[in-house]
């Protein structure tokens, strides 16, 4: 019986994941790319206000990528969407990209966050645009700038070269915790025929 009423939970989870996909999909092309671009840039005026530093780090990076996410947990089940952009600074390419989430753990609730990577070198950036980043199992990562003498506080190190920070509500996360995460590109949003 319990499996079952799990079941009808991922179903219903999945439906409603589908509808809010569908409503969204109605917007042409370049009204979506304008919209990523605008929250991107929102985003970042956000990180600034919070974190002044930040705008230098971005600024002098080779490049860097801008997510807005949305997450829903109800009961045993959690899946979040997210949409952004990777924007290489040296030569302007912008990359519109997605992100999917799945998680397994106890609540109820939905969290809207956002995401700024940046980027130190051309090959971090080319690997997140390139091949994408997985983040699963239970891994939390912690804020450090031990390594490079402040210049990206309040950030976490997902492998070399490469910074993450994350906005709540509430400012920058001190720590973040991912489950099944995945980021690719947009094929759609990237499309030339658009």
């Amino acid at each position: 019986m319990r499996k079952i009423i799990i079941f009808r939970a991922c179903i219903m989870l999945m439906l409603f994941v589908t509808c809010v996909t569908s409503i969204v999909n109605a917007a042409s092309i370049g009204e979506k790319r304008q919209s990523i671009r605008d929250m991107a840039n929102e985003t970042l005026d956000r990180l600034y206000n919070v974190n002044p530093g930040a705008r230098n780090a971005i600024e002098n990076s080779a490049g860097y990528a801008v997510f807005s996410n949305h997450g829903i947990k109800l009961l045993v089940l959690g899946s979040g969407h997210g949409k952004g952009i990777a924007v290489n600074n040296n030569s302007s390419r912008e990359v519109f990209m997605k992100k999917a989430e799945i998680g397994i753990g106890l609540g109820l609730g939905i969290k809207d966050y956002s995401e700024i990577f940046v980027f130190e070198t051309e090959k971090a950036f080319a690997r997140f645009v390139d091949q994408g980043w997985s983040f699963g199992g239970q891994a939390t990562l912690a804020a450090t700038d031990g390594v490079n003498g402040g210049a990206f506080q309040g950030a976490v190190s997902i492998w070399p070269g490469a910074w993450l920070y994350q906005l709540t509500d509430k400012g920058l996360a001190l720590e973040i915790t991912g489950q099944g995460t995945r980021y690719y590109k947009d094929n759609d949003l990237n499309s030339r025929s658009h």
